[in-house]
């Protein structure tokens, strides 16, 4: 029967970069300070779910510091730091002055390898070199620093929905979307060699992952513990030998790791697509002569109607709208009514809408002028060919 789903987290001090990795590409990692041996530790379980804390902080701590426990003193973190085979994961505060050299491009994601977004960014630059970092914030970081050249990194997925730590980082961070990508994610069951699904007891991934798989795992009666990375809950099950826990992850994180594929697309929803970005330091020069997609942010001030007429520049100049995403304005109070309406406050918004046009379209240069004249805030983040494959 179906169990509840647990959150597995890491402590909160800055992820290392730990484990260790075999990788087929043979160029050399990123050059970052390592910890002294005694110092050892798991890399990532906790980069994107730091954020979403609740108040069961207590039991989740127990859990994480049990779990990192596993790790201590593990042979795997023994591997020499000038290895070309074993990139680390960058982290923010590990970065050095190391630059991107060579012809290969350095592309950024977040996870471990077998992670779809390295999937992503292979499919977005063809031959490059993929970098994993421990979180989204570090591969943001990554690109401004120069250690690498792009990054991809998700914004959102056909089943989960929008990937709002990214959308905050995207104003946070003054980098431009270039481009997107869009992969579609088949989930396997990956176990150990000679484990059997009847062995299993539960399964690790990451919560959209198994979330998506809900159907899947329920008849199969696994419990189910989260952890930030499908390729991650894949490492963890084959460097621990576990026999009764698998992990749902990519058939690529099953090769990487050597574990056996017990199922594959076990995911309950065959149209399971994740949006990826592709950022750079500067914009493209964007053109007309393929479909393009314009990505902006804005606010306005409240009143009846404004987000109204703010959308209404852009349907006045038929131009279609693909997404509209709304996330409150941090660091900001709640704002009074001017009205005497019992003495209601609301939040401010910043708005974030993809709209098919060029910034080289007359269209879309007078629809953000319009715009401009009412907005209290606009921000170009980026106009990108639009990816009409599905792969």
């Amino acid at each position: 029967m179906a169990t509840a789903t647990s959150v597995v987290r890491s402590p909160k001090a800055p992820l290392s970069g730990k484990f260790t990795f075999a990788d087929k590409k043979t160029t050399l990692p990123v050059h970052i300070p390592q910890f002294p041996p005694q110092r050892r530790r798991f890399t990532p379980l906790s980069a994107s779910l730091h954020d979403s804390e609740n108040n069961n902080g207590c039991n989740k701590n127990a859990q994480a510091v049990e779990l990192e426990k596993l790790f201590d003193d593990a042979p795997y973190d023994d591997v020499s730091k000038d290895s070309p085979l074993h990139p680390r994961p960058l982290s923010s505060t590990q970065f050095s002055n190391s630059v991107s050299n060579g012809n290969r491009l350095r592309v950024a994601y977040q996870g471990v390898r077998g992670a779809y977004s390295e999937a992503a960014a292979e499919k977005a630059y063809p031959n490059c070199e993929a970098v994993p970092c421990d979180q989204f914030d570090s591969a943001f970081q990554a690109v401004e620093k120069w250690l690498v050249d792009r990054a991809v990194l998700p914004i959102e997925n056909s089943l989960g929905g929008s990937i709002h730590r990214n959308y905050d980082l995207l104003l946070r961070h003054s980098l431009h979307i270039v481009g997107e990508v869009k992969l579609a994610v088949r989930h396997c069951l990956l176990a150990n060699n000679g484990v059997k699904v009847e062995d299993l007891k539960r399964v690790l991934s990451h919560p959209q992952a198994l979330s998506q798989c809900e159907n899947t795992l329920t008849k199969l009666g696994l419990g189910r513990e989260a952890v930030d990375d499908t390729a991650l809950a894949a490492k963890y099950v084959a460097f621990r030998k576990l026999n009764d826990t698998g992990a749902v992850a990519s058939s690529s994180a099953a090769t990487i790791y050597g574990l056996n594929i017990l199922a594959q697309d076990i995911q309950d929803d065959c149209d399971n697509i994740t949006r990826f970005l592709m950022l750079a330091r500067e914009p493209i020069i964007p053109g007309i002569e393929r479909p393009f997609k314009t990505s902006i942010v804005f606010s306005l001030e409240e009143g009846p109607g404004v987000l109204f007429k703010a959308l209404a520049v852009f349907a006045l100049r038929q131009i279609n709208l693909t997404k509209i995403e709304s996330r409150p304005l941090r660091n900001q109070p709640l704002r009074a009514s001017d009205d005497s309406n019992n003495g209601l406050k609301y939040f401010d918004y910043l708005f974030y809408v993809d709209f098919e046009a060029s910034m080289a379209d007359p269209r879309a240069q007078n629809a953000l002028r319009h715009l401009k004249e009412f907005a209290t805030f606009l921000r170009v983040l980026g106009s990108f060919a639009v990816d009409t494959t599905m792969t």
